[in-house]
């Protein structure tokens, strides 16, 4: 994917910006000196121009991904449950039933209440992520530079891994956050937990002021830890991934140390992949479990 005039630095900064859809401003120049006559929705051909994009900008890798491995997960787990019968599993079938046994059984660890949606999600939860993080161990180069050539564009940019971009894992944990409300709301009602944020820790109507901000801050805390914490380990492997690819071109000693490195780094990252989708998915579960708690004040 990196030209031949790339330096180190713009390989990096490359592999590292989504390709964004955005709108751009009338009268706002481009990368190649022609101004936009009007509001115009386009591709960003630099990363400065997908900064200038703002909040509305799409980025169209990470949702095209996300959604393929959305597609990829219910085809082959529908194709499983079709062929589900009494006997002894075998194959795909075995390994998705050890799959949903083992999701179910921290579910039931972790969850005590009444509610079909949980252990669904958490299955949903636990494959989807570890699909979307598995995409790290592709090798940087090669989806990029097919993109690249199947689009005529040798800047093209084009990410694989949705979960080292911010705007997919915090998109995950703030579903799951509304779901913390809803269900809070459901199971204590709305007084009641109202009543849980301002009389904990401190049961007394003196220090609900300070109740109010300790739960609040506490509260708010959770979807921005529980999408940061699975972006920043991803993103930091993808990083050394692509720091890795930067040695392949830096004479033969090098480039043969990148090969152990690179091997060495994708069996450890391997563990990174599963323990980032099951922390994901047992946070959510435990959250989810704290939200169906009914405290007597």
């Amino acid at each position: 994917m990196a030209g031949g005039t790339q330096s180190s630095t713009e390989y990096i900064q490359h592999h590292l910006q989504n390709l964004t859809y955005g709108k751009l401003p009338a009268g706002y120049t481009r990368y190649d000196g022609s101004v936009v006559s009007q509001d115009t929705w386009t591709l960003a051909h630099t990363s400065q121009e997908a900064a200038d994009m703002g909040f509305m900008a799409l980025h169209l890798d990470t949702l095209g991904w996300s959604i393929a491995l959305g597609i990829l997960f219910c085809f082959v787990f529908n194709f499983a449950a079709k062929r589900a019968h009494a006997g002894v599993p075998t194959g795909l079938l075995n390994f998705v039933e050890m799959l949903v046994e083992f999701v179910d059984n921290n579910v039931k660890d972790a969850f005590h209440y009444k509610n079909p949606l949980v252990a669904p999600l958490a299955l949903t939860i636990f494959v989807w992520v570890f699909l979307m993080n598995l995409m790290d161990l592709v090798p940087v180069d090669w989806l990029p530079s097919l993109a690249a050539y199947l689009a005529g564009d040798p800047h093209f940019f084009f990410k694989v891994v949705p979960s080292t971009d911010p705007n997919a894992t915090l998109g995950m944990s703030f579903s799951v956050f509304f779901l913390i409300l809803y269900y809070s709301t459901k199971e204590k009602g709305l007084i009641g937990f109202w009543k849980e944020l301002a009389l904990h820790p401190f049961n007394h109507w003196a220090f609900i002021p300070v109740n109010l901000f300790l739960e609040i801050v506490n509260l708010c805390t959770k979807p921005i830890s529980l999408g940061l914490r699975l972006f920043g380990n991803l993103y930091a492997g993808e990083m050394i991934f692509i720091l890795i690819a930067i040695m392949y071109g830096a004479g033969w000693f090098l480039g043969s140390l990148a090969g152990v490195l690179q091997w060495a780094w994708a069996v450890f990252h391997i563990l990174v992949i599963a323990l980032q989708a099951f922390v994901f998915m047992v946070l959510t579960v435990v959250y989810l479990s704290m939200a169906h708690e009914v405290d007597e004040h």
